[in-house]
């Protein structure tokens, strides 16, 4: 990957395994490493189960599994949740040191489209323009720029041991998101809504699309998206008053000194034309 040569440009070693290989030749490759991040895909989550079994056989100091999603508890309310619980649940059968990263909702994915179509460049969903459910619950939002910015800090920290930590830059509601974007671009966005009721029947039929066909390419992500919008507008799963009674370590507080990109200046960075599209 282009990605990975750009760090052995940097003179980082690489090395390159394959989960489905060898046993052995995966403890091999992780050996001499005190630190294994995990950041695969979301519908390969419980390949991890392997590599932690490697990381554990390997001497691995601490393990970072692939997190890095929105705050929610397991238990049916989010598939990739509770396939992520899966690994998490091996990692502590293993005692393998562990740290759970979870970092809300990027903001390249949380900011609506506006009619004149200049913020389009940098969004992979157009239009989105729909508050859902009352649009009031808060959310934890990280700009990806600053997810590896905390993960530098929150994996090297004793505190962080054994323990599911959250990450922020702002926490704001959709309804406080589409007035900011409204006063920056000095737009009106002609809003649609979709209520609790029929956040929970999309919910219901994207379960029976992929009950039907759990190998077809989009009805896993339409569940993950349906079941995301659930969580985090109908539930409030992805919230202050949910981590704490979770047990989650807020990293804000961890590193008061910490200043991450504010999502009024991410923003503006996007309607000047600066953004990025994550997908693209």
């Amino acid at each position: 990957k282009p990605t990975a040569k750009e760090l052995a440009q940097k003179g980082l070693p690489i090395r390159v395994g394959d989960l489905d290989g060898p046993f052995e030749d995966l403890v091999s490759l992780l050996s001499g490493f005190d630190l294994v991040i995990s950041a695969i895909d979301a519908g390969s989550q419980l390949a991890q189960i392997t590599l932690a079994t490697a990381a554990k056989e390997a001497r691995v100091a601490r393990f970072i599994p692939c997190g890095f999603t929105t705050v929610c508890p397991p238990g049916d309310v989010m598939l990739i949740r509770d396939d992520k619980e899966k690994v998490y649940q091996h990692l502590k059968n293993l005692s393998l040191p562990f740290t759970v990263i979870d970092v809300g909702f990027w903001y390249q994915i949380s900011f609506p489209t506006i009619p004149s179509g200049r913020v389009d460049y940098a969004t992979p969903i157009t239009p989105n323009v729909t508050i859902h459910h009352d649009g009031e619950a808060p959310n934890f939002l990280t700009d990806l720029r600053d997810i590896g910015r905390f993960v530098a800090r929150i994996a090297t920290d004793d505190r962080t041991l054994n323990q599911y930590v959250y990450t922020y830059g702002d926490v704001l509601s959709e309804n406080q998101i589409f007035s900011m974007m409204e006063e920056r671009s000095a737009e009106r966005i002609d809003r649609k809504h979709m209520t609790a009721q029929e956040i929970e029947a999309t919910v219901s039929m994207a379960k029976k699309a992929y009950n039907d066909n759990p190998k077809s390419m989009g009805s896993p992500f339409m569940l993950y998206m349906s079941q995301y919008n659930y969580s985090k507008y109908v539930r409030g799963d992805n919230s202050p008053e949910s981590a704490k009674s979770l047990g989650y370590l807020n990293a804000r507080e961890l590193y008061p000194d910490f200043k991450p990109v504010t999502f009024g200046d991410f923003l503006s960075e996007v309607l000047d034309g600066k953004g990025v599209n994550p997908y693209a």
